[in-house]
């Protein structure tokens, strides 16, 4: 199971925005399959299927897909119809300008742009149009603009750099999963950075591809995990393909043909712990068969790898703040 969950404080976030309207935003949370209960925990989180459903029903009780962000709506079809001026250009390019000129149309939206620097390119984003004191229309942009360049040339772009122009968030930890690049905060500007080769290569979709790309994005863009090229990512799927036998750091080490130091040492150096990626891949695993009525809370603290189920328990109390059973009450 790859799929990873999301913190509770992005769906917060969503919310926000519909309160501009003064949305009540219980229905919607029930809608969504979210416990309301679920959003006061720090550590909450919550399943990608939920976040995507939750930011759809926003933008439809809004018909806003700023989601209340933005100085004026930017109405429900939007985003699809800058697709669709953009998908026959011959480039990368071609295609970022021709979008990015489309929302310039429009005298409130945040602006876009794409600035030159030797063999990098920044793809600059001036949120100043924005009323965002938490950033997240401006992160989801960015990872919105990102996901849709990797998915018209038919490659995830690898990001060199990604820079902040505001201090480092409590919940900074969870930008690895949006952006997989070295983290800047109070930069001088919010921008992506990478090689301008990826600028001069032809799309690979087109009219039909794009149908069916536009049946579940942007929303499915924001929630879907980014598959990274990092070595944490790697570990991730590695240690996914088999989760009732959890390999210990010396085998992982010896299958990336690396000693067991040389792991550690680059884990350490992208913030990240052998240990820690495996509580994350449990935890994560555990929301989603806490989700099934067909696991027993033993038959998933067996799964899991837990000698017995306290342990269990313990554990994910600790992740999440809830114990299994609460959660699971919860949920259903």
């Amino acid at each position: 199971m790859r799929h990873r969950t999301i913190a509770s404080h992005f769906a917060r976030a969503v919310l926000q925005g519909a309160r501009h309207y003064d949305l009540d935003c219980r229905p919607i949370l029930e809608q969504a399959g979210i416990q309301p209960e679920w959003l006061n925990g720090p550590r909450a989180r919550i399943a990608p299927e939920q976040f995507a459903r939750l930011i759809q029903l926003v933008w439809r009780a809004l018909d806003d897909e700023f989601m209340g962000f933005g100085l004026a709506p930017s109405r429900r079809g939007t985003f699809a119809m800058m697709c669709h001026t953009l998908i026959h250009c011959r480039t990368l390019e071609k295609a970022l300008q021709r979008g990015f000129r489309f929302y310039g149309l429009f005298a409130q939206a945040p602006r876009l742009s794409l600035e030159r620097d030797g063999e990098w390119v920044r793809l600059c984003l001036d949120d100043s149009s924005l009323r965002d004191p938490e950033h997240f229309l401006s992160e989801s942009l960015l990872v919105i603009w990102h996901r849709l360049a990797s998915w018209l040339i038919g490659q995830r772009i690898r990001l060199e750099q990604s820079t902040f122009a505001y201090p480092r968030p409590a919940h900074g930890a969870e930008y690895e999963l949006l952006f997989y690049s070295p983290l800047q905060f109070d930069a001088e500007r919010t921008a992506l950075t990478f090689h301008h080769r990826y600028l001069n290569l032809p799309l690979l979709q087109d009219e039909r591809t794009l149908k069916r790309f536009l049946e579940r994005s942007p929303a499915d863009l924001l929630a879907r995990p980014d598959e990274g090229d990092s070595l944490s990512s790697q570990l991730r799927r590695l240690l996914s393909r088999d989760c009732n036998q959890w390999p210990d750091l010396e085998t992982v080490a010896d299958h990336l043909h690396i000693s067991a130091q040389t792991l550690r040492r680059h884990l350490r150096e992208e913030g990240a712990s052998f240990q820690g990626l495996k509580d994350e891949l449990r935890r994560d695993m555990a929301i989603y068969h806490l989700g099934q009525p067909n696991l027993s809370l033993q038959q998933i603290a067996e799964q899991l790898g837990f000698s017995e189920p306290s342990a269990f328990h313990r554990a994910f109390k600790k992740w999440t703040g809830l114990t299994p059973g609460a959660y699971r009450a919860q949920a259903v």
